[in-house]
């Protein structure tokens, strides 16, 4: 393992770290079952964080490896006990003595950003929300800047559906659009996409509150400094019951701050530290237990449409032989072959709770 965490920037490497972790339950098994897990997610992560110089074939893989990696709950909990001294090549914010854990939900989350911005990628988006609510249950002293992220997570997707609606309704009172209109129709299925997104980040945080929110003091201040996002959501029937867990936790914390005297004003450590000790009394009563998100990935059944051709592209673009490009029928010459994760349908049931989903691969 130790040479292809070494190259995780060349394109073939990435391709057989995917194979083999996808492809081999052996190595699969002894990957999770190592205790040096930061020697291969680093790199992984690494990779990712510089995702403007990458391929969308690289980032789908190491996206792809990041979920199948999530399926296994142990490997959710050994990342948040691993603290790294530092990041030194994370620019944006100083990561000291932060766990492996919250780094990798930050450079996930920092991925979403980069499509919404960038590639535009319903399915990219689909993975790395799939592998966040896999490591949900499990989070442990998730980092301050990791949860205001987290937060951060649900506002930004909350501006993109805000202006879908938007952009709908304009093209809605348009006389010269009708409500049959394509154009229109293709908005409402983004924004039954983006509807999906949210209820996933509010199932995210729905996790951390119900099952580890005394371990988590962060997530709670980071929701208590952004409350204000969340309120334009209330009414909304597909996050209404999502949001009554979260409103219950802040009516909690609300109350009993409002409840005790303070001499000047309310600091940030002030607030951190009443949070840690009213954890301690915390019993998630009125709390409403959701079914757990649980994400896996498949690869479809004729993987090979897509890896043969990719292959042989690899294979072109590095052999340093000619060939003649008229006579290649294999693949487009000149292009790049994409790969696409999506979602099976999503199953509902009554009470409008996502089941077991799975992210399949789409040659």
């Amino acid at each position: 393992m130790v040479p292809i965490r070494r190259c995780l920037a060349d394109e073939t490497a990435v391709l057989l770290l995917y194979s083999l972790v996808q492809g081999n339950s052996d190595f699969l098994e002894y990957v999770l079952v190592r205790t040096d897990l930061d020697t291969l997610l680093m790199p992984i992560l690494e990779t990712l964080y510089s995702a403007s110089r990458r391929t969308s074939n690289q980032i789908y893989m190491l996206l792809i490896i990041l979920l199948i990696l999530s399926q296994d709950s142990s490997f959710n909990a050994s990342i948040h006990k691993m603290i790294l001294p530092g990041v030194p090549w994370y620019k944006e914010h100083l990561l000291h003595q932060t766990s492996l854990g919250s780094l990798m939900v930050i450079i996930l989350i920092r991925t979403v950003q980069y499509n919404l911005s960038k590639l535009r990628d319903v399915y990219l988006h689909t993975t790395c929300l799939a592998t966040l609510a896999n490591m949900a249950p499990h989070v442990h002293r998730l980092s301050a800047y990791a949860s205001q992220r987290l937060v951060s997570l649900f506002y930004m997707l909350s501006r993109k559906y805000n202006k879908l609606v938007e952009l709908r309704d304009d093209k809605l009172q348009t006389k010269a659009i009708s409500t049959g209109d394509g154009l229109v129709e293709d908005m409402s299925a983004e924004l039954q996409i983006y509807t999906d997104f949210l209820r996933i980040v509010l199932e995210i945080l729905n996790a951390i509150l119900t099952y580890a929110l005394p371990r988590n003091p962060e997530v709670v201040y980071a929701i208590m400094h952004r409350q204000e996002v969340f309120q334009p959501f209330k009414s909304h029937p597909r996050f209404a019951e999502l949001l009554e867990n979260i409103y219950n936790v802040l009516d909690f914390f609300n109350s009993r701050m409002d409840a005790q005297r303070m001499d000047g004003e309310w600091s940030v450590e002030k607030v951190l530290l009443f949070i840690i000790n009213n954890c301690r009394s915390w019993r998630g009563e009125g709390m409403k237990m959701f079914t757990q998100l649980h994400f896996s990935y498949e690869q479809e059944s004729h993987p090979e449409e897509f890896f043969i051709p990719y292959v042989w592209q690899l294979v072109l673009s590095r052999c340093g032989f000619s060939f003649n490009a008229d006579a290649i029928t294999l693949f487009p010459v000149g292009m790049h072959a994409n790969k696409e994760i999506y979602y099976d349908e999503m199953n509902t049931n009554q009470n409008g709770e996502l089941n077991e989903q799975r992210v399949q691969f789409d040659p």
